[in-house]
């Protein structure tokens, strides 16, 4: 259990697809995936593409329902969550996905993002007032209104652009944010600035949920981590522990894996390291086991079949 009062928790939540035709078959994108989001809090959420990692994010949000499980916010399940409660849900939630172009339409100007909030959540509220207020969230995103508003989108920067939809949220007061690979598509420097933007909102109490396939940004940002691997999360723990003591093997070959700046290609005697063959599809069935604590705060997913024989370091 985490400190403090939870804002989130995932309890036990699948997800299932139906493929094919006339019938067809199910998918299972999402497997018995638990976890908390507590104020103040990062929690990286690393997979590689097609592990279910916006799958879950769009769950969160309301954008795609739950097979099987709950999803709860202050207590309260947001499946059930309707009319004024499902508008008051995201006031305090709000997601950004990883590509800032298309939640813009290139024929308007982009500070038409905000006119949705304003309507719905501000309506009392006088031209001069929403404007301070516009003018403040830009500003505590670090932009320049007057670079930002009345432009098109073609004539911002994806660093711009990207930094708009945050400040959309923040118009809210949200108390938490699912980021979902928001700096994926930015450069370097402007990946900088927005992850320093993160770490001052979460010095003010907001949660994230920072969702991402790069290591070194999950260890940079987060306090605590989670592995997901065909939908399962194989380990989830402090960040320090599940990058300093990986226990689970597919952690430990997604960090042999990464290149070190003193390594070059041309000096390689052998391939990159790949994952034992128990990672393969099949070694993450319908039977995916359970999360075992095997330290503080740090959980590892071991088979049903292994647990009574299990040892870690």
């Amino acid at each position: 259990m985490l400190e403090g009062v939870l804002v989130l928790r995932v309890d036990t939540c699948c997800k299932t697809f139906r493929v094919g035709t006339f019938g067809g078959s199910e998918l299972l994108a999402v497997r018995d995936v638990s976890f908390e989001v507590a104020p103040g809090e990062v929690v990286a959420l690393i997979g590689e593409s097609g592990s279910g990692k916006s799958t879950l994010a769009r769950m969160i949000l309301r954008l795609s329902g739950v097979t099987r499980g709950t999803i709860t916010f202050d207590g309260a399940d947001i499946s059930r969550l309707r009319g004024k409660r499902l508008t008051r849900y995201y006031a305090d939630v709000q997601g950004v996905f990883q590509d800032p172009f298309s939640s813009y339409n290139p024929i308007f100007k982009a500070d038409r993002v905000f006119t949705l909030i304003r309507g719905t959540y501000f309506p009392q509220l006088s031209d001069s007032d929403w404007q301070r207020r516009l003018v403040d969230a830009l500003e505590g995103v670090r932009l320049d209104p007057a670079a930002c508003l009345g432009k098109y989108p073609h004539q911002l920067s994806g660093g711009q652009l990207q930094r708009m939809l945050i400040a959309r949220a923040l118009l809210l007061d949200i108390r938490l944010l699912v980021a979902d690979e928001i700096i994926s598509m930015l450069d370097a420097s402007t990946r900088v600035d927005v992850l320093n933007l993160l770490g001052d909102l979460r010095s003010r109490g907001l949660g994230i949920l920072f969702i991402t396939h790069d290591l070194s940004l999950g260890n940079y940002i987060s306090d605590r981590t989670m592995i997901l691997r065909h939908g399962a999360i194989v380990e989830l723990g402090a960040t320090e522990r599940v990058f300093g003591h990986p226990q689970h093997p597919y952690t430990q070959a997604l960090l042999a894996s990464v290149p070190q700046l003193h390594t070059k290609w041309r000096d390689l005697d052998e391939p990159a390291p790949s994952a034992p063959g128990s990672l393969t599809p099949s070694g993450l069935g319908a039977d995916v086991g359970r999360l075992v604590e095997v330290d503080h705060d740090h959980f590892v997913a071991v088979p049903a079949t292994d647990e009574s024989e299990v040892s870690f370091r």
